[in-house]
């Protein structure tokens, strides 16, 4: 894998300066968009359609499943560059994507950055994660084979790429890398990559938010979604603090099952030691086809993942605004 440096930054930081107070155009010159989400509340800029579209895509038959190394994936690269590109999120290596090789195949990870606005707070970074590699066919179910991978993990990546279009056009203070892992289920092998890599480049992270599998609503809960680790750091108190309501709890099956060492965040812990955590709203009795070849579309509840991605905003913006590191290991 070719390695990268970190020169650039103070190449973008005099664009940065430059283009300050300045709406960029979007592909075709049509600012419409863009100036509506500066101008907007979240529950304006988060739109269920913009949400619904990129989930049946991700999880159509046409991409076969997004496993790593296949054609279907690729699609899904290609689709994931197409969204940053057309909200102006800055490559953070030479291009968007990272290759790393895996059992004989190569895998990419996907990186857009929106810098910070704060000349210090800007090299301070904030990971916003999930993996879009799924398992690709398996066992056949009345004569489909392709495990298209709707909830898992096309709903967090869906909720990523919302949310880079929200931060693209309000960049915080501090910087965020939006990144999307590949070979998550060839044991977290494109997570371990990346934070391999920008440890040894001295990226200076600040936390690391990882979703995974959202596409369907908890009952009976006072929050709503889990975070891993959640006695680990200050996190969900910090962030439901920020939001102003109970967004994220515990739930004991995260725990009993160590759902913390099992998703993209836990590369990130054990690289940079810092918080790295991971949110669901899959329960363990709310959805049963992990892995299977019925975890479509038409099984996702996408009202619930818009509410869902609204609530979690308020307390990502203050995680990328306060002055010091509030959230904290335990």
């Amino acid at each position: 894998m070719r390695k990268k440096s970190l020169f650039w930054l103070s190449a973008f930081s005099f664009l940065f300066l430059l283009s300050c107070g300045q709406v960029k155009e979007v592909s075709g010159g049509d600012t419409s968009r863009r100036d509506s989400i500066v101008k907007a509340s979240p529950k304006d800029v988060i739109l269920e359609k913009e949400i619904s579209d990129a989930l049946e895509y991700l999880s159509s038959d046409e991409l076969q499943g997004r496993e790593t190394g296949t054609d279907g994936i690729e699609k899904a690269a290609q689709f994931i560059e197409s969204v940053f590109e057309e909200h102006d999120l800055k490559p953070f290596f030479g291009t968007y994507r990272d290759s790393f090789e895996v059992k004989g195949r190569t895998g990419y990870n996907l990186v857009g950055m929106v810098e910070g606005t704060d000349p210090v707070l800007k090299n301070e970074f904030i990971i916003v994660g999930a993996h879009y590699d799924h398992v690709g066919r398996q066992k056949p179910v009345g004569g489909d084979d392709i495990a298209n991978g709707a909830n898992d993990n096309a709903s967090g990546t869906t909720a990523v790429l919302e949310l880079a279009k929200y931060f693209s056009a309000r960049a915080p203070k501090r910087s965020v890398l939006f990144t999307l892992f590949s070979a998550e289920e060839m044991g977290l092998v494109g997570a371990k990559e990346l934070a391999k890599e920008l440890k040894s480049e001295g990226l200076d992270l600040y936390t690391m938010f990882n979703i995974e599998m959202i596409g369907v609503p908890m009952t009976g809960k006072e929050y709503k979604a889990y975070i891993t680790g959640y006695d680990i750091s200050n996190m969900a108190e910090k962030l439901n603090e920020y939001s102003g309501q109970p967004v994220l709890g515990f739930l004991p099956e995260a725990k009993q099952y160590s759902l913390f060492q099992r998703s993209d965040n836990y590369p990130f812990f054990q690289e940079f030691n810092v918080p790295a955590q991971t949110i669901s709203t899959f329960d363990f009795t709310n959805y049963k086809y992990y892995h299977h070849v019925d975890d479509e579309f038409e099984k996702m509840d996408v009202t619930h993942m818009k509410d869902l991605i609204e609530a979690i905003l308020p307390g990502l913006v203050g995680m990328a605004n306060t002055p010091g590191k509030e959230i904290k290991l335990n």
